[in-house]
């Protein structure tokens, strides 16, 4: 929270990154500047008050259930060193019910629920449009 508050302040911050195959995080050689405009992605974020008030644009980003488990198995198995087994355990002991209970509800507060996500032409131009717009001299959100 408070590295969000220092980017948005114009201030860099430390650059961390997550070994997902390892369960560590690290930070990493060089510091994350700010930039005009910030990305804050996590299926998280929404759930958090205390960030929730600090974004200008809220999104979230919707996708089917079968398509989420189908990445996840692909990714975790190919990338992770994971196998379907523990991908499985793993996916109905928590991601599953983790998600019903913090994600999906988190959507309510969303400024703009976007279905199929990078599929999704017209929101991806409208989100842009509106990207463009915060750099405008003078436009804030």
């Amino acid at each position: 929270m408070e590295d969000l508050r220092d980017l948005k302040a114009g201030r860099p911050v430390p650059h961390l990154t997550y070994d997902h195959a390892a369960y560590t995080r690290r930070v990493l050689p060089d510091p994350l500047p700010p930039r005009p405009v910030l990305l804050l992605e996590g299926i998280l974020i929404l759930a958090e008050e205390s960030l929730r008030r600090i974004m200008d644009i809220k999104l979230f980003i919707d996708t089917d259930p079968d398509v989420r488990i189908l990445r996840r198995l692909e990714r975790d198995i190919a990338e992770r060193g994971r196998t379907f087994e523990s991908v499985s355990r793993q996916y109905l002991g928590s991601v599953r019910p983790m998600h019903l209970e913090f994600v999906e509800p988190s959507k309510r507060y969303a400024d703009l629920i976007i279905p199929e996500g990078a599929e999704n032409e017209v929101a991806l131009e409208a989100v842009l449009a509106r990207a463009h717009a915060m750099l405008e001299p003078g436009v804030r959100s």
